[in-house]
């Protein structure tokens, strides 16, 4: 298979191309060259920017596109439109976030999808992502009819990830010492290696699969407690997990999922359904996901070799933890 990918090998797009050249396909990159643009040094690179400069697709084709970075609808019409002749396949990475909400535990891709009062808006926010994403699988399926897979994504996560929303997991647990864990033990968690996660889109792409998927994982339900007890497992270091209620928390001032990764209140109305999202259709379409304890081992290696003087885009600060656990501990007597 000749494959496009249109974005760069930052993390999911990384994860991609490895995924296509160990099956043994033919790659090319097309993006602006800003991110790791020397690795994959024997792969052709066409280099432009997808907001107006598409001139290095003009007059090529190729059997497959994967499109891991399109969040403006104009944007992802633009190429969708200049592919839709040259291409017979497109792969849209969207995201779970479309939806409108998650009330309800086990809403599948037939759920209502979140909309937008001014559909010019192209500003990026916590309220526009998922509604620009929905608009952007429109624009995909507009001039692919019936030849697109739309991949709605969970939280991607595994080595090479730049959010750090699972990343502080491991890496904070590997410090040692009392660990704030927030909520309750028994609340779930979706996630999805991102190696799994591309693989799964090659594997389609190649059958040239259309449809719209969940694409969450793990294959069972998990835990935070489960999850904690994995990393602790990987871990070198003796820790202890504090579990601090929501409402203290919020009390606090943590605030939820960034500041504190895969915590979402249980007084939120979206958090019944969060991270309980159906993907039986991906599952029945070949999706799977490696043992969690394969990731997060691997998320803490490549984590130990980035600099040592990384700035965390998430993840709670060690002097409020030990405040937070301070206050928790004396409110308790």
């Amino acid at each position: 298979m000749k494959l496009l990918i249109l974005g760069g090998p930052r993390f999911l797009g990384r994860h991609v191309i490895d995924a296509a050249l160990a099956a043994n396909h033919e790659v090319t990159l097309f993006n602006r060259g800003q991110t790791n643009p020397d690795d994959y040094p024997a792969l052709e690179k066409l280099r432009g920017n997808r907001d107006g400069d598409l001139a290095a697709l003009r007059g090529r084709s190729w059997d497959a596109v994967i499109d891991t970075c399109g969040y403006v609808p104009r944007v992802v019409a633009d190429s969708a439109r200049l592919l839709a002749d040259a291409v017979a396949h497109y792969t849209f990475v969207s995201s779970i976030s479309v939806y409108a909400g998650t009330p309800l535990p086990g809403l599948d891709e037939t759920a209502p999808l979140g909309t937008l009062a001014d559909e010019s808006v192209e500003e990026i926010t916590g309220e526009t992502y998922g509604p620009l994403k929905v608009l952007c699988e429109q624009a995909v399926e507009r001039y692919f009819p019936g030849r697109a897979n739309h991949v709605r994504a969970g939280l991607i996560v595994g080595p090479y990830d730049p959010s750090d929303r699972f990343t502080y997991w491991p890496v904070r647990i590997d410090r040692g010492g009392e660990v704030l864990a927030p909520g309750s033990p028994d609340t779930l968690v979706q996630l999805v290696d991102g190696r799994d996660l591309a693989a799964w889109m090659v594997q389609m792409a190649a059958h040239r699969t259309a449809g719209t998927f969940n694409a969450t994982g793990p294959d069972t339900p998990l835990t935070m407690g489960q999850l904690l007890a994995t990393c602790q497992a990987a871990s070198s270091r003796e820790s202890t997990l504090t579990w601090v209620d929501d409402a203290f928390l919020l009390a606090q001032g943590v605030g939820p999922w960034m500041e504190m990764p895969l915590w979402i209140p249980a007084s939120d109305e979206d958090a019944p359904g969060f991270s309980a999202i159906d993907c039986r259709r991906a599952r029945a379409a070949g999706l799977t996901s490696r043992p969690v304890a394969d990731t997060v081992r691997d998320t803490l290696a490549w984590a130990s070799r980035r600099s040592p003087d990384w700035t965390w885009r998430a993840g709670l600060d060690a002097a409020k933890e030990a405040a937070v656990l301070q206050a928790w501990h004396q409110q308790a007597h």
